[in-house]
């Protein structure tokens, strides 16, 4: 009886000659979702960050005194929400009204009149809210005061973001929005890039309501994204040591 003495190597030999590395394939994909998901984390605290600083000279330019109109002014976004005084005479006749606008719960109307000052030039003032009537068709009566007034409010800068169905030219008092450029075309008035949101009233007892909001810059929703992308980098990291490097460290 012939007995083969050959010594054959054992076929799992080649597969626990790297038992104790991680799979390729997985590890590449770690290492990608990794990355992506830690840069997408650091871009959104880059922009928490930003906003921060923005939040923090908005409120320094709050709490400063109010001064008057500058002069030659090439950002003015360096302004925004300063307080300032104006005087001049308002333009009843190209007052407009800013629909879809809420305030106590009561929906209607921003009023918005040109001011033409001293100097020549010519400032948008949001004069206030006023609450709509029992009809769309028909508008609150809320003249500017006539003769020479003193303004006193904040700047801020319309949002040019906005979004509308149709590009036709507003006509008329309503408007959807507050475009200082398509109101310029539309007026013939050459006006100043920005509006004067007035804190007191702009003649008398206007009955106006004049609580402007702290704008809303995003700061906790780039926290949340934050956190969230750097959590997605923490889970794929995890689910990577479990399933790649668990069954090796605890083999029996």
């Amino acid at each position: 009886m012939h007995i083969d003495e050959r010594i054959t190597e054992p076929p799992v030999t080649r597969a626990r000659t790297h038992a104790g590395w991680p799979p390729v394939l997985p590890t590449f994909a770690m290492v990608v979702a990794v990355a992506i998901f830690v840069t997408a984390g650091n871009w959104q605290r880059a922009r928490m960050e930003a906003k921060e600083s923005l939040r923090a000279q908005l409120d320094a330019a709050t709490a400063t005194a109010a001064s008057p109109l500058p002069q030659n002014v090439a950002d003015w976004s360096a302004w925004r929400f300063r307080p300032i005084t104006v005087t001049g005479t308002f333009d009843a006749d190209h007052q407009i009204m800013i629909d879809n606008k809420v305030h106590g719960g009561n929906v209607g109307f921003d009023v918005v009149s040109p001011l033409r000052l001293d100097d020549g030039r010519i400032v948008l003032v949001d004069r206030g809210f006023v609450a709509a009537g029992p009809s769309r068709e028909v508008f609150p009566t809320v003249p500017p005061p006539s003769g020479r007034v003193t303004v006193r409010g904040r700047i801020n800068l319309p949002a040019t973001n906005y979004f509308e169905l149709g590009h036709e030219m507003p006509s008329g008092a309503l408007w959807q929005h507050l475009d200082v450029r398509r109101y310029a075309a539309a007026t013939g008035l050459s006006v100043l890039p920005i509006v004067i949101e007035a804190t007191l009233p702009t003649g008398g007892d206007d009955a106006l309501e004049r609580d402007w909001p702290a704008p809303d810059l995003g700061i906790e929703r780039h926290r949340i994204y934050m956190v969230q992308w750097y959590a997605f980098a923490a889970l794929a990291l995890g689910f990577w040591g479990w399933f790649a490097l668990r069954p090796r460290l605890f083999k029996s």
